[in-house]
């Protein structure tokens, strides 16, 4: 089989584990805290009707009932009428709590109830954490040559000197990253979520992709909300895509910075690209290449199997 095609096939495998991953962690998390959570609502009820039923209520009654709905509220459990009627351990909310988790976005809403929970949380995301990495990071480098490489190239054959032609390149790029996801999502939260505002979204955006993931806005978390499957299903490839653009974001500013010798300049290291050897030199224009090196080009055999590089692209 040919390398480009065991390489998709590959990643193809990467992302079906990921998401039999997030499945088989929904479903244990589900299991081991939503009975947990379900005698943790009925005691709220009881301790509800215990309170209403008293004719006069102490002060250390009082203090009590408080203190016992404020630690249940912690973890998603509320003694409101209106906020009992959904699971924070079903199907779908243990499905997107995993995927907060091994994507280290961490909401902490809901958290894990019992020890058991709790034991097999630090396990699971000793192995999502670094799993979510790698699938990322081999998807970065798929989407590398259409959304790097090839409009470089293009920019440096429509008259572009390369350092020029990079930094249009990022400038552009940031501006599709910040429209289409921070703007465009924080518009379509201000309208399913009908608490938060146009800013509040582009906070849940920024807080969200950062992976700072504060919990004071968590999504799908109004009592009632229809779709709210769907809605957090949307929500988690919404995380994984967006995470996986500011990875390229990244990616294409070290790059960048390579070419303009800010790392050099900084004494950081350089941006290598595991795609090709080459990728580790510096982009530099055709006509000023030293004859070191166009002796150790003109040496080397073609490969039919090779992509156009950062090094390669202003040869076009």
């Amino acid at each position: 089989m040919h390398s480009v095609g065991k390489s998709w096939l590959l990643l193809t495998g990467f992302v079906l584990f990921y998401i039999i991953y997030l499945l088989f962690g929904a479903l244990v998390f589900s299991s081991i805290e939503r009975p947990v959570e379900d005698k943790l609502r009925r005691d709220m009820e009881l301790l509800k009707e215990d309170f209403l039923n008293q004719s006069c209520v102490s002060a250390a009654s009082l203090e009590r009932f408080l203190n016992q709905v404020l630690s249940a509220n912690k973890y998603g459990v509320s003694v409101l009428k209106n906020s009992s009627d959904k699971s924070n351990w079903d199907l779908s909310s243990s499905m997107f709590f995993a995927n907060t988790l091994v994507t280290t976005v961490g909401y902490g809403h809901p958290t894990p109830l019992s020890d058991a929970g709790k034991v097999f949380a630090i396990v699971y995301a000793l192995i999502g954490v670094p799993f979510t990495m790698l699938v990322l990071t081999a998807c970065v480098q798929r989407i590398m040559h259409p959304l790097v490489l090839a409009p470089v190239g293009v920019l440096q054959r429509s008259g572009l000197k390369p350092q020029s032609a990079t930094a249009v390149h990022f400038l552009l790029l940031l501006l599709a990253v910040v429209l289409s996801f921070f703007v465009a999502p924080a518009a379509v939260f201000s309208l399913v979520e009908v608490s938060w505002t146009f800013l509040d979204g582009i906070y849940f955006c920024f807080i969200s992709l950062c992976t700072i993931g504060l919990g004071d806005f968590v999504p799908a978390n109004q009592p009632g909300q229809r779709y709210r499957v769907l809605y957090q299903v949307a929500v988690m490839v919404y995380l994984f895509t967006g995470l996986m653009m500011m990875y390229l974001l990244l990616r294409s500013f070290h790059k960048m910075a390579d070419l303009h010798g800010l790392t050099t300049f900084l004494q950081l290291p350089r941006c290598e690209d595991s795609v090709m050897e080459e990728d580790r030199e510096t982009i530099m224009d055709s006509n000023q290449a030293s004859p070191h090196l166009k002796d150790k080009e003109a040496s080397r055999p073609l490969d039919v199997r090779s992509h156009p590089t950062y090094n390669s692209i202003n040869k076009g």
